[in-house]
């Protein structure tokens, strides 16, 4: 089973760069989006055989999350049911019988970490959904969860200490739902593997650089550690300033 997430920065712009062909030739079961920036009204996605959900913020433009699937799910929630988180279209989850697909766009902390404080909100009440969900079966999340875990998830750590997507407050928060009975499941393959990213900036011809951050995820519950056969990152797809990153579980 292949699972892909993939921040596409603006889906109507991803789609004029080529996005269902990109998508299309990774064959995934699932395929789950961020920062998508539309209604599924405002535009076709062509994609046959995948059954389609979209979570799309109040605001015009902005935010927003999509989950294709070749499976219908058992049940399908949008947000995690606090008001304060439900508004920017940030959370989509699937139930299937064997586990929960959970796909998020975690809300950034902004320049000089204006929005740090509703950031560790959404970090907390996060943890908890997930932790409910894992009660009743394994949890497969994935995401641009805007943050580097370790200074080998990103291109230049000592000069990006304390910025948005570094921070401690960010970084503890990654590392407590790694201790809540989370795996990463690129560190689990991959514990020393550095120069993987999955974000580069526009600016300073970054991404030719390779000089990047690794914010893209797939998360599971511990005890389906065993099943991952794949836990991958696409850079050589383009489209977005992030690529995809992708999960195969046997």
């Amino acid at each position: 089973m292949k699972f892909v997430s993939w921040n596409v920065n603006g889906l109507r712009a991803c789609l004029k760069k080529g996005f269902v062909d990109s998508v299309l030739a990774l064959d995934a079961d699932f395929i789950c989006l961020q920062e998508t920036k539309m209604e599924r009204s405002q535009g076709p996605v062509d994609l046959p055989g995948y059954h389609q959900f979209w979570n799309s913020a109040e605001k015009k433009g902005y935010s927003g999350t999509a989950v294709f699937a070749r499976q219908e799910p058992l049940s399908v929630s949008y947000g995690m049911g606090i008001d304060k988180h439900d508004h920017e279209g940030r959370l989509i989850t699937l139930e299937y019988p064997e586990f929960w697909l959970v796909d998020c766009y975690t809300p950034n902390a902004q320049n000089e970490l204006a929005r740090i404080g509703y950031r560790m909100e959404w970090e907390d009440d996060l943890l908890e959904y997930l932790k409910s969900l894992d009660r009743t079966k394994p949890v497969v999340y994935c995401g641009d969860l805007n943050v580097a875990h370790q200074e080998i998830d990103l291109k230049n750590p000592k000069t990006n200490r304390g910025s948005a997507g570094f921070s401690d407050e960010e970084r503890g928060a990654m590392t407590r739902l790694l201790g809540s009975g989370f795996t990463d499941t690129f560190r689990l393959l991959y514990p020393d593997k550095a120069g993987a990213y999955s974000w580069w900036s526009y600016r300073f011809h970054a991404r030719e650089k390779n000089a990047g951050w690794r914010i893209d995820y797939f998360i599971v519950s511990g005890r389906l550690g065993g099943r991952v056969a794949e836990s991958a990152i696409h850079p050589e797809v383009q489209g977005s300033d992030h690529c995809p990153v992708s999960l195969v579980l046997n």
